[in-house]
């Protein structure tokens, strides 16, 4: 298990597809399942993108508390937040809606900031009693982020970089985000190539991370994972030397 100062999430699907892993948990039944077995690997908390039975990320409110119901019922009081990405229902409008017509919730959800609408579906969040992660993709989201008032109320900072990108990248967003004065804690992550190098960065800055088949198909040797609990398994290990 983790150390008291390493803080792992787990993100055990995100918007891949099961085409692209057959581990990749979509059903209530398969979300609960990974939820328990990455919590037993070392995961302080769990990410998850509640799927249509096409294994499509889905906002709408039924597939939200089929996948909420499992995991509660298979971990209760492991904290579980869900995703909240355009990408699922790209209309502002629509995806505020959806969100507001939630009834069985989570403890948290996540809101790229750039996206549109995020402002305004913060607010929903709140209102809902919901923790609310803010991801931040680059340095521009982060200045947007940093002046509005959800710098002083959301409940985690989320760096969130892309495959190409460093820690030279990870650093830079670090500094932005501390000069805002947020009282939120900092997670960082890569995805894909460099999900691995990131998170080993965020140990040594002694912030939060994540790791799960969102982010990484991948163990750090290269192979491919059998499951979320290995990719835990392997950063807990990492972040603990």
């Amino acid at each position: 298990m983790p150390t008291a100062k390493i803080y792992v999430k787990a993100c055990i699907n995100g918007a891949r597809t099961p085409d692209q892993h057959p581990n990749l948990p979509v059903t209530p039944k398969e979300l609960a399942a990974a939820a328990v077995s990455a919590h037993e690997a070392g995961a302080q908390a769990v990410h998850m993108h509640p799927k249509a039975s096409d294994g499509r990320d889905s906002l709408e409110p039924d597939v939200v508390a089929a996948a909420v119901t499992a995991v509660r019922a298979a971990a209760p009081g492991l904290p579980l937040g869900v995703t909240t990405g355009f990408w699922a229902l790209p209309d502002a409008d629509a995806r505020r809606r959806a969100v507001e017509a939630w009834t069985v919730l989570p403890d948290f959800a996540s809101l790229n900031w750039h996206e549109p609408g995020s402002p305004e579906l913060a607010e929903v969040l709140l209102g809902k009693g919901l923790g609310v992660e803010v991801g931040l993709f680059h340095l521009e989201a982060a200045a947007a982020w940093a002046e509005s008032k959800m710098a002083q109320h959301c409940m985690r900072v989320m760096i969130e970089l892309q495959g190409h990108e460093d820690v030279v990248v990870a650093d830079a967003m670090l500094e932005r985000i501390a000069s805002a004065g947020s009282p939120a804690p900092v997670l960082l992550h890569g995805l894909d190539e460099s999900c691995w190098p990131l998170l080993e960065h965020a140990g040594e800055c002694g912030v939060q991370t994540r790791i799960g088949m969102e982010d990484t198909l991948k163990l750090p040797d290269g192979s491919v994972t059998p499951d979320n609990a290995a990719l835990v398994s392997a950063a807990v290990q990492l972040l603990s030397r």
